[in-house]
């Protein structure tokens, strides 16, 4: 079997879903056979997006060899100095930092067959193409969300944006394979790059571990109230900053037209939420609304102003989970799109939510997550921004009328997004580029990759 060099930031014991997909993906390679070496961060934690989460280091072997950049890591500066720096493009302290540990952990490694990189951040292509040059093998940019591409992305400019996808066309040209999260995400790769279209660019979805809902663990509950729960990051903030400066970002053109990011939140929710209240106030004493998550002050403000919110704060995976178990609905928000587009993302929530076999409210637009949902039977889908529609579906739900039922194939639809199953997926592309990697001129057997 081969040795992989995984190159990831976001590692145990940082949590939240960046964490989940390398700390998963490890485990289920070692179980293959595989051999694993990680290049990751300090490890230190505290920050927006690098909540700690200890549990989360149980998923990893012990025979997987960890080497961390040495901290402490540089603060990434905000404010004037910040919005300076993006304006002129310039690299911030803690991406050199980032980028120079990287090759210099990485050099000695001369054992190693292929490279697999999960970003973000994106600044790790550079340190990744430089390792494979000098091992002479070939490095997988795992983009995770599409990067350049994001619908979900602002920039200062339109002619930043279109800085930042030729940056992104000259590092992944090289690269030996590139892996998005969603088939959306991977044609619009190909659409936009198809000098890339000789390589394998595939779609390996982020999706939920069997093993975390192999106990019957369930949070808490009253069971005579009904409980809606969402768990993970809101994008509160970068929403109303968003609405704030709409006409600013359109005349400018650093923001896909007509994309609404405040929808991906609990604002429509909650607002949905007091329409049900104020045409029924029993529901106070029969409703709640559960977020759990990284909250920032706005997030909890906006909750604060409905009764029936109870808020967690961040939760170990296995508690999220727990939480999840226990819900009579889950919600599900996403971005606003303008009519006509897809959207390139799932939020990663989406297959644990499936996982619990509990019916799902989602707000979301067109698109893969939209796609598998319908298909599921399980949701209730309606726009992210239809605040009667949301207010309408937790009416059905409460009167017991949540979703359609399993469709056939359901249970199997599933069961596609089980890590094992992405796992064997991710190691037969490695298998493709470990090969070229060892001889560039024979040709390579692609059955079974991805595509």
């Amino acid at each position: 079997m081969s040795r992989i060099l995984l190159v990831s930031y976001y590692f145990p014991p940082i949590g939240g879903a960046g964490a989940q997909r390398p700390a998963k993906f490890a485990r289920h390679l070692i179980d293959r056979g595989h051999s694993l070496v990680v290049i990751t961060g300090s490890g230190q934690t505290g920050r927006t997006w690098t909540p700690p989460d200890e549990t989360l280091m149980l998923d990893v072997p012990a025979e997987v060899e960890i080497l961390r950049v040495p901290g402490p890591e540089p603060e990434v500066r905000a404010g004037a100095v910040g919005r300076v720096r993006r304006l002129l493009r310039r690299d911030t302290q803690w991406a050199r930092w980032w980028r120079s540990g990287v090759v210099r952990l990485g050099t000695g490694l001369t054992d190693v067959d292929v490279i697999y990189t999960i970003m973000s951040p994106f600044s790790s292509a550079e340190p990744s193409h430089e390792l494979a040059r000098k091992l002479g093998i070939g490095w997988i940019a795992d983009l995770g969300d599409p990067w350049a591409l994001d619908e979900m992305t602002a920039y200062p400019t339109g002619l930043h944006r279109r800085m930042e996808i030729a940056y992104m066309r000259r590092r992944l040209r090289t690269s030996a394979a590139v892996v998005m999260s969603t088939p959306e995400a991977a044609r619009q790769i190909v659409d936009t790059f198809p000098e890339l279209s000789g390589r394998p660019i595939v779609a390996i979805s982020n999706g939920y571990d069997a093993a975390d809902f192999a106990q019957d663990t369930i949070a808490p509950r009253d069971p005579d109230k009904f409980r809606i729960v969402h768990t993970g990051y809101l994008h509160t903030e970068l929403g109303l900053q968003q609405h704030r400066h709409k006409h600013l970002r359109r005349l400018l053109g650093g923001t896909v037209p007509g994309v609404d990011i405040l929808t991906r939140s609990h604002v429509y929710l909650l607002e949905a939420v007091n329409q049900l209240l104020a045409h029924d106030p029993t529901l106070r004493d029969r409703l709640e609304v559960h977020l759990a998550g990284v909250l920032s002050e706005t997030d909890r403000t906006i909750a604060a102003s409905v009764p029936v919110t109870v808020l967690h704060g961040y939760l170990s995976h296995a508690d999220s989970i727990a939480l999840m178990r226990s819900a009579d609905l889950l919600f599900l928000p996403m971005q606003n799109l303008p009519p006509g587009r897809r959207s390139t993302t799932v939020p990663g929530k989406t297959y644990e939510y499936l996982a619990t076999g509990r019916p799902i409210l989602a707000a979301i637009p067109p698109g893969d997550a939209h796609d598998i949902l319908e298909q599921s039977g399980r949701a209730l889908l309606c726009p992210p921004d239809d605040v009667a529609a949301i207010a309408d579906s937790i009416a059905a739900a409460l009167a017991g009328r949540d979703a359609d039922a399993p469709r056939p194939h359901a249970e199997e639809l599933v069961e596609s997004f089980e890590r094992r199953e992405l796992t064997r997926q991710l190691a037969d592309l490695m298998r493709v580029v470990g090969a070229e990697s060892r001889a560039k001129n024979l040709p390579v057997d692609l059955a079974g990759v991805p595509r």
